[in-house]
């Protein structure tokens, strides 16, 4: 007697429910696709206890018929492919068939749906058609979906904790409001509303009701294409980088995805902009031919492939870079008549060139008073303070310091408080960068050379690498076991801690071990523009402020340190004048 046997259909759908449905944010997803792809204008979500309990998607989409509502909970039954080659031409969210009675057959699902005609009534438990009757619906589809994983206790038992549940499902149609801001998205949990936007078409006033007033201030437009691709959307201005990377939403033809190449291009572009752990606000909607991309790799459809993935990442990264570099990024210190902290990090102080090698970490809080700012986002973009001048920033003159740190200044535009290590950082990473970069070096025979001993394994590591070493002006030979001689370095290292500088050099090579030559010059240019800058506390006389401002205009990125941190924040004038009444409005 055979032992093989073909799986019952319920079967079948409680397994496939494993990949598709694991969570109430699969549900909520499934559900509100399939209401877009439906050209709904208005969804709402009502959950109870994050979903677990009971989750209702209402739309007023084009609905069903009688038969459609009966095949919808048939496994692989879709409405979106007909034939093979329609998997290269997807234009819908959904398309594989498996989300509906996925769900059913692992909670009790009852849904309305009408075509603006007699409207079908449809009961599911446990993947079984219980109920399938006429009823009176204005048109559109309502689903309501309870007691989810009640037949599965084991799945039920692995859900998070409800807290966990509803920030995932408030986090994803958060993006899906701002994809498609012509859609009005409303998602309400045990009766608390917690996202309700217009859907009107405004991107920036999604991001005013995701995100709040003061980011949406803070976007920047940005639009461009290449033959490929066309990419448009919104970034935000580095002072308001957070740490959660689910800030970054990227969009592919409407579709929410998460590839992490573009991810890193994103960041890559931002890169000494904003420090190490945080991240831009991002929205970015890439228009592309279906053919070139490929969305069935996983069955939540998240993720995706691109075909001509250089192509974008050029685009995306030069869009980005463009952008940031026509702005005025300098932070103003907005502050409130009710109290909020201004995050101002003050990047690790340097010391006095007598131990250019010590770090100091220090963090400032700032916490002035001024009142509320609002705008019209109908009618007020965010501001695109272009610089028409040669360098990005005004010329500052210097009028004091406080606490030895932070450098007083001032011009027509107003007040600016300057971090003198963060300053002095940013100028030397460009400097180090720059000599790091170049083809020629200019090189210092040594009449004493250096001499460096190393452990046995770190010895070996480290004659593999000598040509990178060589490469960046520093020659050195083997000398006996375990040793090098340096003979010659590059002009530009610290005078009097050459040695000092050529072991931290060193200390990369044998930290990255196999690595790519234009990350190890920019980790090099940062290490060394960190440890040979000044500190904190470090008196540095008037004429000394004036220069380090001056070389900081220069710079092509004036405004954070190489680890993404302010090097200068401003009280404009008019900032001046509310702090001390003198303006009232």
């Amino acid at each position: 007697m055979s032992s093989i046997k073909v799986m019952d259909e319920v079967l079948a759908n409680t397994i496939a429910a494993g990949e598709v449905v694991e969570r109430t944010l699969n549900v909520v997803k499934e559900l509100v696709e399939n209401s877009i792809d439906a050209k709904s204008t208005s969804i709402k979500i009502k959950l109870t206890d994050a979903g677990v309990k009971e989750i209702i998607v209402e739309d007023n989409g084009i609905g069903m018929d009688r038969e459609d509502a009966r095949l919808a909970f048939l496994r692989h039954a879709t409405s979106k492919l007909k034939k093979v080659d329609d998997l290269f031409h997807i234009a819908t969210l959904g398309f594989r068939g498996e989300a509906l009675p996925s769900i059913a057959s692992v909670a009790i699902v009852d849904l309305t749906t009408s075509q603006n005609q007699v409207g079908t009534h449809v009961v599911v438990e446990a993947g079984t058609i219980k109920t399938i009757e006429s009823c009176d619906l204005q048109q559109g589809t309502t689903i309501k979906v309870r007691d989810l994983f009640y037949n599965t206790p084991v799945r039920l038992k692995y859900l998070k904790n409800l807290y966990t549940e509803l920030a995932l499902i408030v986090e994803y149609v958060n993006k899906m409001a701002l994809s498609y801001p012509s859609i009005k998205f409303v998602l309400i949990n045990n009766d608390k509303e917690l996202l309700n936007t217009a859907g009107d078409g405004n991107l920036l006033k999604v991001i005013y009701a995701v995100y709040g007033i003061d980011v949406a201030k803070k976007m920047l437009a940005i639009n461009g294409e290449n033959e490929d691709y066309v990419v448009s959307g919104y970034i935000s201005y580095p002072e308001v980088a957070k740490t959660a990377r689910s800030v970054m939403t990227t969009l592919v033809n409407g579709r929410v995805i998460r590839n992490l190449e573009l991810n890193r291009t994103i960041l890559e572009a931002y890169h000494t902009y904003i420090p190490k752990d945080k991240y831009p606000i991002v929205v970015l909607n890439i228009d592309v031919d279906p053919i070139l991309i490929d969305i069935n790799i996983h069955p939540q459809k998240m993720d995706i492939k691109f075909s001509k993935a250089e192509t974008l990442k050029s685009l995306v990264t030069d869009l980005i870079t463009k952008k940031l570099k026509e702005v005025l990024l300098i932070p103003h210190a907005n502050v409130r008549d009710i109290a909020t902290i201004a995050e101002v990090q003050a990047q690790m102080p340097l010391a006095p060139p007598k131990s250019p090698f010590e770090i100091e970490d220090v963090v400032a809080e700032v916490k002035p008073e001024i009142e509320e700012v609002t705008f019209d986002l109908e009618t007020e973009m965010p501001p695109s303070e272009e610089i028409p001048t040669e360098y990005r920033i005004k010329e500052m003159y210097p009028v004091g310091i406080v606490h030895k740190t932070y450098i007083i200044a001032e011009n027509d535009d107003g007040m600016f408080i300057i971090d003198q290590h963060a300053a002095a950082e940013r100028i030397n990473y460009e400097k180090y960068l720059k000599a790091l970069s170049a083809e020629q070096k200019d090189i210092t025979n040594l009449l004493v050379p250096i001499r460096l001993e190393f452990s046995k394994d770190a010895f070996i590591r480290l004659k593999q690498h000598l040509d990178v070493l060589t490469s960046i002006g520093i020659q050195a030979e083997e000398f006996g076991d375990n040793t090098l001689i340096i003979r010659s370095h590059p002009t530009w290292l610290f005078q009097g801690y050459e040695k000092e500088s050529i072991e931290k050099i060193i200390a990369i090579i044998l930290e990255h071990g196999e690595f790519v030559k234009e990350k190890f010059v920019e980790k090099t240019a940062i290490t060394l523009a960190c440890r040979l800058s000044i500190k904190a506390n470090d008196y540095i006389s008037k004429e000394e402020m004036k220069y380090l401002l001056d070389n900081l205009r220069k710079c092509e990125n004036p405004f954070t340190c190489p680890h993404g941190r302010p090097t200068i924040i401003t009280y404009s004038n008019y900032d001046l004048e509310r702090l001390f009444k003198r303006a009232m409005n």
